[in-house]
């Protein structure tokens, strides 16, 4: 039976602009979520909705100004006080950014992204288990370890790199896995794969997956549940089925319109 992995209780961020004329922007207003062990869920919504500040605090990288996020039942921000409990938290939860070339430091191979995750799990990357791993790894995402280890980040594609850091969540296999737009620089035919490989995790490792989008079809596909969100709140949430094929809220309905005709008319598989 399932159990609820994380939560968060009426979660807001304030962002504040101006030097003599103050501004103040509600990017995440008062929202309550759970996420269960082994579910996928998504997130969606139009750019600017606040999905990705949601992340952000999730992955303990932006205090809220408001509220609680609770994984494990540890306060994330009140709990975890020291190297020791961020390493563990960040083993159990990662997450993979839209935009890949900001996770990757130009001076260094892109190898050393993959050792590191490693080094989280305590192996050692020199060993003969690591560099396995690593290879295994690039294979599962599609990359080959030939053509790929030993490169610097311009030397790949946006593709490419994207691929990469799934290949670092693979090798953590966290608990939580945040995937902000993951597969939105990836190919038709990878897309497909990558996305077999998060449920792949859901199913093997218990992962759980918040999968944020604007891409309602991919949504659909994946999803166990949806969430959608709208000017920093969560205004409507339910299965695939019920979201896409009964939506209550005006904006749903809209983001549903949007989605091409053959998405609303076929549920199709990966």
């Amino acid at each position: 039976m399932s159990y609820d992995l994380l939560k968060t209780k009426n979660l807001t961020k304030v962002f504040e602009s101006g030097f003599l004329r103050k501004t103040y922007i509600k990017a995440v207003d008062n929202v309550n979520i759970f996420l269960k062990e082994g579910e996928v869920v998504s997130l969606a919504g139009q750019s600017g909705s606040g999905k990705t500040t949601l992340a952000k605090m999730i992955l303990r990288v932006l205090e809220p100004t408001s509220g609680e996020i609770i994984f494990k039942d540890k306060n994330i921000w009140r709990d975890l006080k020291g190297l020791k409990d961020l390493k563990w938290y960040w083993r159990n939860v990662h997450i993979i950014f839209q935009n890949p070339f900001s996770n990757f430091n130009p001076f260094y191979k892109v190898d050393r992204t993959l050792q590191q995750a490693l080094e989280l799990i305590g192996i050692d990357p020199d060993s003969h288990e690591g560099k396995q791993l690593i290879r295994e790894a690039l294979e599962v995402v599609g990359l080959r370890p030939d053509e790929t280890l030993g490169k610097y980040p311009h030397q790949l594609s946006g593709g490419q790199l994207q691929r990469i850091m799934i290949a670092r969540a693979w090798i953590i296999k966290p608990k939580l896995l945040l995937a902000d737009e993951p597969v939105s620089m990836l190919d038709v035919s990878t897309r497909g794969k990558i996305l077999e490989l998060f449920l792949k995790l859901r199913d093997e490792q218990k992962t759980t997956v918040l999968f944020i989008t604007h891409d309602f079809g991919l949504a659909y596909a994946v999803s166990d549940r949806v969430m959608i969100m709208y000017r920093g709140k969560i205004i409507e949430e339910g299965t695939p089925d019920e979201i896409f094929f009964n939506p209550k809220h005006k904006y749903t309905k809209e983001l549903i319109e949007s989605v091409p005709m053959l998405y609303r008319k076929w549920k199709f598989e990966l």
